[in-house]
This record gives structure tokens, sequence and C-alpha cells, in this order.
């Protein structure tokens, strides 16, 4: 997918895998691709209202999402349909693996948010994360993707994502 904004797809087939399924597809639009980082832009992908109880992912939300080919995590900065930042949703996965028009994630359980004024930065589904087995199935995958859930939340401590998206 790396290649010139000439040659590159218009949009690309988003695919999160789960447990060995495919959790959920969207089309997303395709913003940029480095080589290394991939960037697109989708409108919230789910079925009607998600309300996480700190945060509601609903129609009319767009994410912008980040994903690498070398890091354990994605990042998405969500806004609503009038463009307020609600905040960021890091998934911690394996690194991509993007091919012509798709992208495909694993989904590793682990889960971080961060709200919009940093006010709150929450880790999330660590319990899946302890259920799925992955400690004993898989120790180095699951070491990185305990280091990167670590790294994301210190970086939300620390002020953000602004710089690691720019």
């Amino acid at each position: 997918m790396s290649s010139t904004s000439a040659d590159r797809p218009a949009s690309v087939e988003i695919v999160l895998v789960k447990g060995g399924r495919t959790k959920i597809s969207y089309q997303a639009e395709l913003l940029a691709d480095d080589g290394n980082r991939v960037v697109v832009r989708a409108p919230w992908a789910g079925d009607g209202v998600r309300d996480f109880g700190f945060v509601r992912f609903e129609k009319g939300d767009v994410f912008t999402e980040y994903y690498w080919r070398d890091r354990w995590y994605s990042v998405k900065e969500v806004r609503d349909a009038a463009g307020r930042r609600k905040g960021w949703y890091c998934d911690i996965t394996r690194p991509a693996d993007v091919h012509a028009d798709r992208l495909v994630v694993e989904d590793l359980d682990l889960d971080l948010w961060r709200s919009a004024d940093g006010t709150e930065v929450r880790r999330l589904d660590e319990d899946e994360f302890a259920e799925s087995g992955l400690t004993r199935t898989d120790p180095a995958a699951a070491a990185a993707a305990e280091k990167a859930l670590d790294d994301l939340e210190l970086l939300a401590h620390e002020g953000g994502f602004e710089d690691l998206l720019a």
C-alpha cells in the first residue's frame, strides 16, 4: 500500500480480527500511507449506539484511525458529527497487515481511552485479555501487548497523542 497519492487507492477495507474471526470490517477513506503508518477516516461503523458510560459512539461520529506496520496498537481520534473531539480510543493489536486495498489487524483485547480534555484515561478490557489465554499461548505477543498498553497510557497522561500522530 505504500505508494504515491496518484496510485494510492481512495479507500481501504479495514478488517478487525478477534479470536481468528472477523469482528468487524468497513470501508475507510485512505488519507496517508508512508510505508509504516497508515491513516484512514471513517464514520462510526458499529450498529447503533455504543455507550461505554464515559463516552458514546453513535451515528455521525467520525474516526481518524492510525495504524502501524511495526507497532502493537492503533490510535483512533473520535469526533462527533459537529467536529468536536470526544477523545482517543486505542486498540492493542498485532502490527497491521496491509496489502492492496485491505488493512487487517488482530485485536488483542486490551484498549485505552483518553478523553478530549485529558482528564480521563482508562485502561479497558484487561479481564478479557487475561481470559484470552494469550500469556500462555503466545507469551511474546502478550508481553508486547502489555508493553504497548503501558506506553500508550504513559503518552495519554503526559499530554496526549498529538506528537505521535503528527
